[in-house]
């Protein structure tokens, strides 16, 4: 096999030759998984959510991420449990040299390149509206943009919390011939699911106890500009065909009204979540997905493009600022920012108010606070909302929770799933979602 290129090669301003990469894990009875290495990074672990899933006990559930940006291919080990090693030697994060083997438990991974690079186009820009970046996978992501905007088209923006899906929405919109018209913006996810139906499609009066007076909903509010669906996959199951059915037709009707009415709307949704997870387990409408996926743009998250750190950082502390200090900015840039854009935003809102301590803003100091509460209450939360933060602590209970009431139980998922009040069936979706067997804690 063709060892891969060590870098990125910008042919000029405009384009890139992206190499052709696979990520290729064998198991030790010799099995062989693959995963294409894109500008997206590739995680590889046990859990389905992973873009390369293996089986391995030995293997933690996220284990280890590889990205490709201008100096080759990057390999993050991602808090694993067992480590991983790049030749015989361990590692956090380094630089993969063509040809070495990593190995993560009794799996081998090795990057590979199965063709020719192909050249793709990037924007001469360096933003695009509020969003900045020189980074090649945000210019590549200007460049679709760019032509996205000028469009009709319906546009699913993909990526974690805090990349900036609301900012990149709303610069697609300015730059659209829509822009005079509204920007509306509707967070799946914040509504209670009583009212969902209602803010999205609009009421009449007496419609339902509480409907004092008629409403518009935000597709008719949306009406010749943007609408801007939020975080699509926390929309309950029973109201996605009736959004579809509007996305279809066009028009909606109101609760309580037998009367339709047109409207005139650019879509643009945004989820954090992985929806082709979402379609295999039934959460999500594949119909639905393709309807709104007619143009998938990616986020990267900021892991995978810290040289854009500076400006950024430049960007949040404002123009009248001293410059900082290089140790500062390496230091930035040697974090991994879970919350992405909105955890840096607030790390330089505090560096502003410490320059004396800009160890601060990033949360590297010790708490007084016990081990147990600083397992939850940690800054790495700070660049969360409430709701994702929540999220998050609930996903580390479960796997914890889970874990311990196999342990208990012997590893007999039957009795663990009695003992916490699920169905078996339940209990198993738990087990997969957590990269959990129930051999693993008997």
């Amino acid at each position: 096999m063709n060892e891969f290129p060590g870098t990125l090669t910008e042919l000029r301003r405009s384009s890139v030759k992206l190499p052709s990469l696979v990520v290729r894990a064998r198991s030790e009875s010799g099995l062989e998984v693959e995963a294409p290495l894109k500008f997206a990074s590739v995680t590889v672990g046990t859990s389905p959510e992973c873009e390369l899933v293996i089986d391995d006990p030995k293997v933690s559930r996220r284990h280890v991420a590889l990205s490709l940006v201008e100096r080759g291919v990057v390999i993050r080990d991602l808090d694993s449990k067992n480590g991983t090693l790049v030749g015989n030697v361990p590692v956090i994060e380094a630089i993969l040299p063509p040809g070495v083997l990593v190995s993560l438990g009794k799996t081998e991974l090795k990057v590979i390149a199965i063709g020719d690079p192909t050249t793709v186009r990037l924007s001469t820009a360096s933003h695009f509206g509020e969003a900045i970046g020189e980074s090649i996978a945000m210019r590549a992501l200007f460049a679709q943009l760019e032509r996205v905007a000028a469009s009709d088209e319906t546009v699913l923006l993909r990526g974690e919390s805090g990349t900036g899906k609301e900012l990149i929405a709303r610069a697609i919109h300015d730059a659209s011939p829509r822009e005079k018209g509204p920007f509306v913006v509707f967070d799946c996810g914040a509504i209670a699911p009583s009212l969902l139906e209602s803010e999205l499609f609009g009421q009449v009066k007496g419609a339902f106890t509480g409907a004092h007076s008629a409403r518009a909903g935000v597709f008719e509010e949306a009406d010749g500009g943007t609408l801007f669906l939020d975080e699509i996959g926390e929309l309950p199951l029973d109201l996605q065909p009736k959004l579809l059915r509007a996305l279809e037709a066009r028009r909606v009707k109101r609760l309580g009204s037998s009367e339709w009415t047109a409207f005139d709307v650019r879509i643009i949704a945004a989820t954090h979540r992985d929806l082709g997870l979402q379609i295999a387990a039934g959460s999500f409408r594949e119909d639905l997905f393709y309807r709104v996926a007619v143009v998938d743009a990616r986020l990267p998250p900021l892991r995978e493009r810290k040289e854009d750190i500076p400006a950024l950082v430049e960007r949040f502390r404002g123009p009248s600022r001293e410059a900082l200090p290089h140790a500062t900015v390496a230091m930035f840039q040697a974090h991994s920012w879970p919350g992405n854009i909105r955890e840096l935003r607030n790390a330089i809102a505090r560096l502003n108010l410490f320059p004396e301590s800009p160890e601060r803003a990033i949360g590297t100091q010790k708490s007084a606070s016990s081990d147990a509460a600083a397992s939850i209450a940690t800054d790495s939360f700070m660049g969360l909302t409430l709701r994702e933060a929540r999220e998050r602590v609930v996903e580390q209970f479960e796997g914890e929770y889970l874990r311990a009431q196999l342990k208990e139980h012997g590893g007999n998922v039957t009795r663990a799933a009695e003992a916490m009040g699920v169905s078996r069936q339940f209990a198993h979706r738990l087990l997969e979602r957590y990269g959990l067997r129930a051999s693993d804690e008997r």
